[in-house]
C-alpha cells in the first residue's frame, strides 16, 4: 500500500505511512501545527487516515468547515464529521481568524473506471463535436484563471468579463460574444447545467474537468 504525502503552505512534507494517521489544527499536539494561536481554527480541524485501501480526510471539528480543492481546481466544502476520499492530488483549505491555511495531499491516483471491465452502454456524448479552437481556451483560461491558481490566488469564481478581457487586451464585448456563442454550442451538443444564473459556473466545472483548460495555460495569459 502507498505511503500518502502531505506538504504544508511553509512547504513541510510528512509521509503517512499505511495504516497511519496525521491531524492538523491549532493544537501544538497535532501533526500539523497549522497556528497555535489562532482561535478561528479548531484544536484538531482534521485528520487523514486509512480505512481499508482507501484513504480519507476527515473533518474533526464540531463545528468549523473545511474546503477541499480536487485535481480540476473545483472546490466544495467538508462540514463537520464528514469525510471525502484522497484520490490522487487534493488540496484542504483551512480558514482562521488569522489567515487561512492550505495542505496538500497527494494519494493514489483514481482507478481508470474501465479497468475493471464493468462499463457498459453508450459512450458519453454531450460536447461532442463542438471544436474549442486558439481563441476559445484563451478566453476561457482568462475567465477562470482562479480555479487553476493555487495557494492565496486560488478564487473559484468566474471573473468578471471586463476584467477578462483586459487581462487578454480584447474589448469586452469581444470576450461576451466569445463566451455565449461557445456556451451556446455546447448546450446545443447536450452540456448539461450552461443556462441561468449558475451559466458560468456550469461552463467552468465542464472545461475543468475535461481539461479544455489546465494550469500550462496559465502562462498563455501571464500569470
Amino acid at each position: 500500500m502507498a505511503d500518502l504525502v502531505v506538504t504544508s503552505k511553509a512547504g513541510v512534507t510528512h509521509s503517512v505511512p499505511a495504516g497511519g494517521t496525521l491531524t492538523f489544527g491549532r493544537a501544538t499536539s497535532c501533526t500539523v501545527c497549522l497556528h497555535p494561536e489562532d482561535g478561528g481554527i479548531s484544536r484538531i480541524a482534521g485528520q487523514v487516515t486509512q480505512v481499508g485501501d482507501v484513504w480519507f480526510v476527515t473533518n474533526r471539528s464540531g463545528s468549523r468547515p473545511l474546503a477541499l480543492v480536487d485535481r480540476f481546481g473545483l472546490r466544495r466544502v467538508l462540514g463537520p464529521g464528514e469525510r471525502n476520499p484522497v484520490e490522487g492530488r487534493i488540496r484542504v483549505l483551512v480558514d482562521g481568524s488569522l489567515g487561512s491555511h492550505e495542505l496538500v495531499l497527494a494519494g493514489p491516483e483514481p482507478a481508470d473506471p474501465g479497468e475493471d471491465g464493468m462499463v457498459t452502454g453508450l459512450p458519453t456524448v454531450a460536447g461532442a463535436g463542438v471544436v474549442v479552437n486558439d481563441a476559445d481556451r484563451l478566453a476561457l483560461v482568462a475567465m477562470f484563471a482562479g480555479y487553476l491558481l493555487e495557494g492565496d490566488r486560488y478564487d473559484p469564481v468566474p471573473r468578471p468579463y471586463g476584467a477578462a478581457a483586459k487581462r487578454l487586451g480584447w474589448e469586452r464585448t469581444t470576450l461576451i460574444k466569445r463566451i455565449e456563442y461557445l456556451r451556446a454550442r455546447l448546450t446545443k451538443a447536450g452540456v448539461p447545467n450552461l443556462q441561468g444564473f449558475t451559466a458560468l459556473q456550469g461552463l467552468a466545472e465542464y472545461v475543468l474537468t475535461n481539461r479544455i483548460i489546465t494550469p500550462a495555460d496559465l502562462v498563455r495569459i501571464g500569470l
